[in-house]
Parts: C-alpha cells; sequence; structure tokens
C-alpha cells in the first residue's frame, strides 16, 4: 500500500487549497479512503472520509460546509477541497485508507506521509 498526499502550503484565512493523494498497491476502488489532520500538540483527527463508490460521505463538524472529499477512481485519486480555511485548520494532513460499515468510517493503518498546511495572515 502507497499513499502520497501532497497539495499543502501556506494560504491566509479565507483562502482555498486542495489536498491530493494518490494510492496504489490495493484495490483502490473498493475501498474507502478519508483524510485526518494533526495540529501541533493534539491528536490525529478524521477530517472527511469516503466511501469506496463515492455516495457516502462524512466530515468533522468543524468542516462541514467547508470542505469536500472527492474521489477519481478511474486515476486512483483521493482529494480534498478546502474552502474558507481558518487558522484552526493548520496542521498535517495525512490519507488513510479504510473501510466503511453502516454510517461509519474504520481506518486501515495504512497512511501517507503527510502534507502540511498552514493557514495564518
Amino acid at each position: 500500500v502507497q499513499l502520497v498526499d501532497s497539495g499543502g502550503g501556506s494560504v491566509q484565512p479565507g483562502e482555498s487549497l486542495r489536498l491530493s493523494c494518490a494510492a496504489s498497491g490495493f484495490a483502490f476502488s473498493s475501498s474507502a479512503m478519508s483524510w485526518y489532520r494533526q495540529a501541533p500538540g493534539k491528536a490525529r483527527e478524521l477530517v472527511a472520509a469516503i466511501d469506496s463508490a463515492g455516495g457516502n460521505k462524512d466530515y468533522a463538524d468543524s468542516v462541514k460546509g467547508r470542505f469536500t472529499i472527492s474521489r477519481d477512481n478511474a486515476q486512483n485519486m483521493v482529494y480534498l477541497q478546502m474552502s474558507s480555511v481558518k487558522p484552526e485548520d493548520t496542521g498535517v494532513y495525512y490519507c488513510n485508507t479504510g473501510r466503511w460499515y453502516g454510517k461509519t468510517y474504520y481506518s486501515l493503518d495504512y497512511w501517507g506521509k503527510g502534507t502540511l498546511v498552514t493557514v495564518s495572515s
């Protein structure tokens, strides 16, 4: 399993950013995917998840209405479109693969190396 996340950078509050994750080495189109983030001094948290077909999505309350997760099964890619970013969105964002059961995403222990997002004026 290989997950290569990219697209991070420094942005100002209110701006937008799109993260990308290139996946390989597993049955991507049959796998749920997600984005986690870890802010300085805090635990890693689930930001957004999407099932294998892209029909079900789940978001952390803190990003609902601002972030959108999507996937391209033909290209083995998953994306996180971040809009109206806030300073509290700062952190390292990690791509993850897992399973979707019912309405819940369960992560597997496969992670990208992370991409840093810094939101500051």
